[in-house]
């Protein structure tokens, strides 16, 4: 019996099996490309079943409609080997064979026994936590890392994972915390550093915020498309806030579209980079339409809302058909959505989505309307603060849109708290303080542009 590197039984006497683990739940809570090789190490040892089970988990991780189908054959092979596993592997796999049938529920009620059982089992409080985050549950993606906590003291990923439950559960100093300890301890430690980029931001330290994640981009090498995109993501809304629009677009070009333009997470981090320069008056050219074809597969796939309602988004704006065609398969995929998440398909998912697709053909009040409803139940489609403030911002511009500009003016003034030298949020400060015949007011929000160093900035709300 051989131990993996954080000293769980692996039911092998393979070393090549071994690496290929070891790889995998290295890789895994890492973010490094490293943890595909398990694929090679399931197919060079179809009877071990903790290498099959990690096979068939990482393809579930590619977040498409056929994921299932692509995961099967290694579970199956974990399944026949079981017999011969420890109860952790055989509850490793029991967990995997939950998440391919779609019972979610099962997945983190199994996740929560193998994490009191085997505490130093990593990979499986990572993919638990992955679900409370697709489901809105903050609390539980903390609670499942504090179960842990004490008995992974010595790894750095465990830290990183703490400091996202925390941020997420608005505990910043706690967040903040937590991923500076990992980052002492492993400077290369890029979901520690995603973690910080949120309390950053959410504080409005926008300028440390962008030197920080400048300073540690240096170690994003060998991570997987996801963890390399998004955290160039995190770096571009610093910019973003600071005006710096043309740098915005090269990183977008450069560093978030392009790695992996198949993949799930690629695809909305673009999507929605580009909503977000577009709301701030920038004109993002043609890349609505390479992005576009590239969602035109994802017509009947429905994974996560939070990934479908944007997927609408870039194809509505790439002026495609398949819009049309994702709103109404998705109207009736909620009618028989799996019971944990069918309420938030169908009360929050399918009314936000027609919203989004109207505000991406110009039909500001029926946007308005349907985000309206929608908002205050954002939290239930999954996905980061950061991420999810992409709706209020398409709400807020829909209530500008629709001259609603007392409405406007407390929303902007909401999130100014937040981000006070923002330059999108302070531009349409300015004109919403015009419409309102506030003009001191008007002068004030430009001011603070000025400010910013961002006076001469293109475009405008």
């Amino acid at each position: 019996m051989k131990k993996d590197w954080l000293g769980n039984a692996v039911t092998t006497d393979s070393e090549a099996t071994l690496a290929g683990v070891n790889d995998f739940v290295e890789g895994f809570l890492a973010y490094e490309t490293k943890a595909a090789n398990i694929v090679k190490a399931a197919d060079e040892d179809p009877d071990c079943c903790i290498a099959n089970a990690y096979a068939a988990l990482c393809h579930m991780f590619l977040e498409s409609a056929d994921a299932p189908a692509m995961a099967r054959p290694y579970l199956e092979k974990a399944e026949l080997a079981a017999r011969g596993a420890t109860p952790r592997e055989q509850m490793n796999t029991a967990i995997v064979r939950a998440w391919v049938d779609g019972d979610i529920g099962r997945v983190l009620d199994l996740s929560r026994q193998v994490a009191r059982e085997h505490p130093r089992d990593l990979a499986m409080v990572k993919q638990a936590q992955y679900h409370y985050f697709n489901l809105g549950n903050c609390a539980g993606m903390l609670s499942i890392a504090d179960q842990v906590l004490d008995h992974n003291q010595d790894i750095p990923y465990m830290h990183g994972l703490a400091a996202f439950g925390y941020e997420q559960c608005h505990l910043l100093d706690e967040a903040e915390a937590a991923a500076g300890k990992a980052i002492s301890m492993k400077r290369k430690e890029p979901w520690a550093h995603h973690a910080m980029a949120h309390v950053m931001l959410t504080q409005g330290r926008i300028p440390e915020g962008l030197a920080f994640m400048t300073d540690v981009s240096e170690t994003w090498v060998d991570l997987n498309s996801f963890m390399s995109t998004h955290n160039w993501w995190h770096l571009a809304l610093f910019l973003l806030s600071q005006g710096r629009y043309g740098e915005v677009l090269d990183l977008y070009d450069r560093r978030i579209w392009g790695i992996w333009k198949e993949y799930s997470q690629d695809q909305v981090g673009a999507v929605s980079l580009l909503i977000r320069l577009e709301l701030a008056g920038v004109d993002v050219g043609d890349r609505w339409a390479d992005l576009g074809e590239h969602l035109k597969v994802r017509v009947d796939d429905f994974v996560q809302p939070f990934l479908s309602m944007q997927y609408l988004y870039g194809l509505a704006r790439a002026g495609l058909p398949e819009a049309d065609r994702l709103m109404d398969n998705m109207r009736v995929f909620a009618a028989r959505a799996p019971e944990l998440s069918r309420e938030a398909w169908q009360a929050v998912c399918v009314n936000a989505s027609e919203g989004l697709l109207a505000h991406a053909r110009g039909e500001y009040e029926l946007a308005f309307r349907k985000m309206s409803v929608a908002a205050p139940r954002m939290l239930e489609i999954g996905g980061s603060h950061a991420q999810r403030d992409l709706f209020s911002q398409i709400l807020l511009d829909s209530t500008i849109r629709t001259a609603r500009y007392v409405q406007a003016q407390q929303m902007l003034e909401q999130a100014r708290g937040y981000d006070p030298r923002s330059v999108p949020i302070n531009l349409a400060l300015a004109g919403v303080y015009e419409h309102l015949q506030l003009g001191r007011e008007a002068e004030r929000a430009r001011a603070r542009i000025a400010v910013s160093g961002a006076a001469g900035f293109m475009g405008g709300r």
